[in-house]
């Protein structure tokens, strides 16, 4: 990880982009400055350097896409994290929403079907050595043995909400899942009030790569 580097260019595009956000809604100041702490432009291609501050999505490998930052802000403040939080991440992939949970200073538990995705990913946590535990798996099944927790965000779009997800919430916790079979999903806000009951919202449109249950690995090519 001796590459990556940090330098007043990058700060400077990224306090940019900050105001950005400012300016489309995101107003906690806990996710601005987790946003400042967590370099983007560290979890993509050296080729797209340039860009990281861009408020686009961009294809990191294996077919998956770091999630534009307006995005990442937008799940974040939905799922109203406090600090020691137990946050369970569905679909970690390049790992920069698994940084800025853990910037917060909630412990992530973060789940990644690609095995090549799951390894960078660590790296990067173990680079700023976070409080985080990565797992390659299948997301639809959780991570039970870590259970309950008190919120969880899936950065994948669902086909419907996983029944297993809802079992692992705790009482008062909350989900955010980007919901839907097309082109585009719906964000929803999922909290658990009792074992049998939830309540939902709807927080509009937004474009995700789908969310599949085969682990893919290195040597397998991708179904």
């Amino acid at each position: 990880m001796d590459h990556l580097k940090d330098t007043y260019r990058h700060q400077g595009k990224r306090k940019l982009l900050i105001e950005e956000l400012k300016r489309m809604g995101i107003q906690k100041t806990a996710i601005l400055d987790a946003f400042y702490q967590v370099p983007r432009h560290f979890f993509m291609d050296l080729a797209l350097d340039d860009l990281a501050y861009t408020n686009a999505a961009f294809q990191i490998g294996s077919g998956q896409t770091i999630s534009h930052p307006y995005t990442v802000a937008f799940q974040t403040e939905l799922l109203e994290v406090q600090r020691k939080m137990k946050v369970l991440e569905i679909g970690t992939g390049s790992g920069f929403q698994t940084c800025i949970l853990c910037a917060l200073g909630t412990k992530v538990y973060s789940i990644e079907r690609h095995e090549e995705l799951h390894l960078k990913a660590d790296a990067m946590v173990k680079h700023f050595k976070f409080d985080a535990r990565l797992r390659y798996g299948d997301g639809f099944r959780g991570w039970p043995s870590y259970a309950p927790f008190d919120r969880i965000i899936v950065t994948c779009g669902a086909p419907e909400i996983p029944l297993e997800l809802k079992k692992q919430l705790a009482f008062g916790g909350i989900m955010i899942i980007p919901v839907g079979e097309g082109v585009e999903q719906v964000m929803l806000k999922i909290v658990r009030l009792n074992e049998n009951e939830f309540t939902q919202q709807q927080f509009g449109t937004f474009k995700f790569v789908p969310m599949l249950e085969q682990k893919v690995s290195i040597k397998t090519p991708k179904s």
